[in-house]
């Protein structure tokens, strides 16, 4: 089977395709064999190839963690039957044609859900449902500020927090994504590179500031990010491959704000959240009320030039790679 491994740490030209021999052995108990459909692109796969996360693991080390396909094959004492399609968001080896995995680590795929859309929203859906429902619930009326807004994240997000009564100011950094975050229901959308952003916060807020900054985007915009709160108001840090603002001094944070770095495991720490808040989203995709924006599909063997695209900041929505 043809599979994306990673030879070493760096670049995206890491990144080699090989011909691997069939999952051996067959699946045991609790195991599932799936034939993969398709697989996310993420930050986090970036963070493992520049040696931030899985340096236990040797290389090569095939790459991804996030997908959707369906049940070749079945272990004893599983309850999901061959042909079923499933998803799942984090297991890592899914930049390949086959994978085994734990059913506890899978969730179905309902009727009215591509596999295209159930592999893009594991990730990047559980972690907008963690920041908007969980760490921060967000309540009618308040309003957010959204870093890199037309994102595969950040549309997601955008589209929550109005589904509870929320308003959104967006940032991106280009003006030809604009309207695509106001499409995801953004109110307004900053233009900014630089970080230089949080007076057009207070402005559209009436010098207020905003209720909850979720922040992904790295050090250059914690400053402003802190900047655009209001009284009591929360940061929400997120994604570690940009890194963080290093050292802070608690006494120092402004207008009694709170700060916080939120991860997904924290929303789905059991296989019944992980079913129960897959099946929500999937409920509102099928639904109509959660859209989710495929950026770039790309052929498994170009998982470097989805890497490359993806860290040069210019693609909108989910990347995914099809084998």
């Amino acid at each position: 089977m043809q599979a994306i491994v990673m030879t070493g740490t760096g670049s995206a030209d890491v990144l080699e395709m090989v011909n691997l021999p069939e999952p051996h052995p067959a699946p045991g108990p609790g195991e599932v064999l799936v034939r993969i459909a398709a697989a996310g692109v993420n930050f986090m796969d970036i963070g493992v190839r520049q040696g931030m996360a899985w340096t236990e693991m040797p290389n090569p080390k095939i790459l991804g963690v996030e997908g959707a396909g369906r049940i070749i094959a079945a272990g004893p004492d599983v309850s999901m039957a061959v042909g079923q399609r499933v998803a799942w968001v984090y297991a890592p080896g899914s930049y390949s044609e086959k994978i085994i995995l734990p059913e506890a680590a899978l969730v179905p795929i309902p009727d009215g859900v591509d596999d295209g859309t159930a592999a893009a929203i594991m990730m990047q859906g559980l972690t907008a449902s963690h920041f908007a429902t969980d760490f921060h619930p967000v309540q009618a009326g308040e309003i957010a500020l959204v870093h890199a807004a037309a994102g595969g994240l950040g549309l997601l997000l955008t589209q929550i927090i109005r589904k509870r009564g929320g308003s959104v100011i967006g940032r991106v950094s280009s003006a030809d994504k604009v309207a695509i975050a106001m499409e995801a229901g953004a109110d307004h959308v900053i233009v900014d590179t630089k970080g230089d952003f949080a007076s057009q916060v207070l402005a559209l807020t009436r010098g207020e500031g905003v209720h909850i900054v979720y922040d992904g985007s790295g050090p250059t915009t914690f400053q402003g990010s802190i900047d655009s709160l209001r009284r009591s108001g929360t940061l929400c840090w997120y994604g570690p491959v940009l890194g963080g603002p290093g050292p802070l001094d608690i006494m120092s944070l402004p207008r009694s704000i709170k700060l916080g770095y939120a991860t997904f495991f924290d929303h789905i720490h059991s296989p019944e959240l992980l079913w129960k808040h897959a099946a929500r989203l999937f409920d509102w995709v099928v639904r109509g009320d959660l859209k989710v924006r495929i950026g770039g599909i790309y052929p498994l063997a170009d998982a470097s030039r989805a890497h490359r695209e993806m860290e040069s900041r210019a693609t909108t929505g989910k990347l995914l790679l099809i084998p």
